[in-house]
């Protein structure tokens, strides 16, 4: 009797990792956070939950799909491809190639698959959020592992960690994810497709919207952190802001190696790398970048990116 082999499955190194600076400046892209877990083992996790056989890339054969790590792809898009009995690869309503199988170039496949599915190229800041964004949305069970104040007020999914405290006063509205040993408020709002990380403290009349907050965190008082992406010990001084919106109603443009690029958001804060320190009611403009350490002075305003 013979059984069907599972598919295989291997992730392929990203292709444009520069492009994500300064989250990248000092760790790969699968390294970075995405709903509170890095990348990487985000996407083995739900390859594996959907049946697949993870392998090494050298270990690849004719019947591996062959994944690049800068890739958002629904499960069914790939299970699509991979059930295509000839070599083939799977690409978005773009033409961007996602996914293939049958051969190590994805340009001698027989078949190109179009997918309408919700699939994206990972390349710039900005598709991290979007990608936080779609994995949270899936969450649906709501688990509170720390002390809770008996007057916060909760509402939607929302998962938080052993030893951390959510204050008097604090309004959190799910899906937030929110690590081990942090502290939120008194008074602070956090809403939307937020993951905060381990050892973060966000102030009295804090809040963050949107956002992806790494681990050993602090946003200080009166702080607005709003469809950002925020590094690993980055102290926010108090009042800091984040722009995160056009009055125009216009897509947010984001400087890229120099170069102009459409970030399609209509909402888009600051990307800090880790180690930035901010002075008192800095404001930050949206799209702008801050590289490894960088510090502002009190009531500064960056208008442009400092990497």
């Amino acid at each position: 009797m013979q059984f069907e082999q599972p598919m295989q499955a291997t992730l392929l190194p990203p292709r444009n990792p520069a492009f994500c600076v300064p989250i990248t400046s000092n760790r790969d892209l699968g390294a970075c956070l995405i709903a509170n877990l890095p990348m990487r083992d985000l996407l083995s996790t739900d390859l594996r939950r959907a049946g697949l056989e993870l392998v090494e890339p050298e270990e690849a054969s004719a019947r591996t799909l062959r994944i690049p790590l800068d890739n958002w792809i629904e499960l069914g898009a790939l299970l699509l491809l991979g059930r295509n009995p000839n070599t083939a690869c799977l690409l978005d309503s773009e033409g961007n190639t996602l996914a293939w199988k049958g051969s190590e170039n994805p340009e001698e496949c027989e078949d190109r698959i179009v997918t309408d599915a919700n699939c994206f190229p990972v390349i710039y800041p900005w598709d991290l959020l979007r990608m936080n964004e779609e994995v949270m949305a899936l969450m649906d069970e709501t688990s509170l592992l720390g002390e809770v104040s008996p007057l916060a007020s909760l509402s939607g999914c929302i998962r938080l960690a052993n030893g951390s405290r959510i204050l008097p006063g604090t309004m959190i509205e799910g899906p937030v994810i929110i690590g081990p040993n942090s502290q939120i408020g008194p008074n602070a709002y956090i809403r939307g497709a937020t993951s905060i990380g381990a050892n973060c403290y966000v102030g009295n009349g804090a809040e963050v919207k949107n956002s992806i907050i790494y681990n050993n965190t602090y946003i200080s008082r009166q702080c607005y952190v709003g469809d950002s992406i925020i590094g690993t010990h980055v102290t926010l001084g108090a009042g800091t802001c984040t722009e995160n919106h056009r009055h125009d109603g216009r897509h947010h443009v984001s400087m890229i190696q120099g170069k102009p690029v459409d970030t399609g958001r209509l909402k888009l804060g600051a990307v800090l790398g880790d180690g930035v320190r901010t002075g008192v009611n800095t404001s930050i403009e949206a799209g702008v970048k801050i590289g490894i350490a960088r510090t502002t002075r009190p009531g500064s305003y960056v208008g442009k990116d400092l990497l």
